[in-house]
């Protein structure tokens, strides 16, 4: 790994942990996503006070953060593509670009970004929209090494449409999880952002087929203990941390989240502690 890109992770990742707060979910182009982020300078400055590891935004977004007084601030994450799979209704041809096809990566250096974000989406019976998220993964990896900006490649292994709640959902299975999880690590991930399996146990093997930093993704809202139960078995389980967006910004107090979140990763917490110190709003969080 080049020294550009360990200087990087090591902004994102403190002591090799962090939690970083995904709102890139402008670009999905599905309402019920936006809930919560109508006022995306509010919400920033409730996540800067709340100061996670890092803030996971899209380029026309990123000015919010960097561009913040001081040098004190949640490293940046950008995404890099877009796509309609997190559509509730299904659309006849599925689709994955990159936001700048003609200079990918150079958005995210100009910005000062500590990484940079793709998705690898398997869907059931959707063989081209894989080959588009190879090919966009392909395209981003060449200038991560020309620019030293890690890249960190999101595998997605969805259920089929209309399956559970509606739309894609997250599938969960173990052996489909491990292998998307390789042919990341394949195609060169410096950090994975990985779905937890259904048994959050066998997550071991998720972090055994990355052999790189994983992070775990949130998904959609859900109960908060449930949340922090699960949280600590895959960070048990190897995780080094976790990629949450609705679990956060959904809430109403975003700041008590991130403090257990915070304290879950870096302090090692129990998820009761978690529960505890967010039922507090925080206030007991270490700083």
């Amino acid at each position: 790994m080049s020294k550009g890109k360990e200087v990087r992770i090591a902004r994102l990742l403190k002591a090799g942990r962090g939690l970083d707060i995904a709102l890139d979910h402008g670009v999905c182009n599905e309402p019920s996503f936006l809930d919560g982020l109508e006022d995306m300078p509010g919400v920033i400055d409730r996540l800067v006070a709340a100061a996670p590891d890092a803030i996971q935004l899209n380029y026309g977004q990123a000015d919010l953060l960097q561009l913040r007084p001081g040098h004190e601030r949640p490293a940046l994450v950008m995404r890099l593509d877009m796509g309609n799979p997190y559509n509730a209704t299904r659309h006849r041809s599925m689709w994955a670009v990159l936001q700048n096809e003609h200079d990918p990566v150079l958005p995210a250096v100009q910005m000062d970004a500590a990484c940079v974000v793709v998705n690898l989406f398997m869907l059931p019976d959707e063989p081209e929209l894989f080959r588009q998220c190879v090919q966009n993964i392909a395209r981003v990896r060449a200038d991560c090494d020309r620019y030293g900006m890690p890249l960190m490649i999101e595998p997605l292994v969805m259920q089929a449409h209309g399956a559970g709640r509606g739309g894609y959902m997250v599938d969960g299975d173990a052996e489909k999880i491990v292998t998307l999880v390789r042919l990341a690590r394949e195609m060169g991930a410096d950090i994975v952002k990985a779905d937890p399996t259904r048994d959050p146990k066998d997550f071991h093997r998720v972090v055994q087929a990355a052999r790189c930093p994983v992070l775990v993704r949130g998904g959609g809202r859900e109960d908060l203990q449930q949340v922090f139960a699960r949280s600590r078995v895959l960070l048990d389980q190897g995780a080094v941390g976790m990629v949450y967006g609705r679990n956060v910004y959904q809430h109403a107090n975003p700041f008590a989240v991130v403090s257990a979140l915070m304290a879950m990763i870096h302090e090692g917490a129990s998820a009761e502690a978690a529960w505890a110190l967010y039922e507090s709003g925080g206030a007991a969080r270490s700083r």
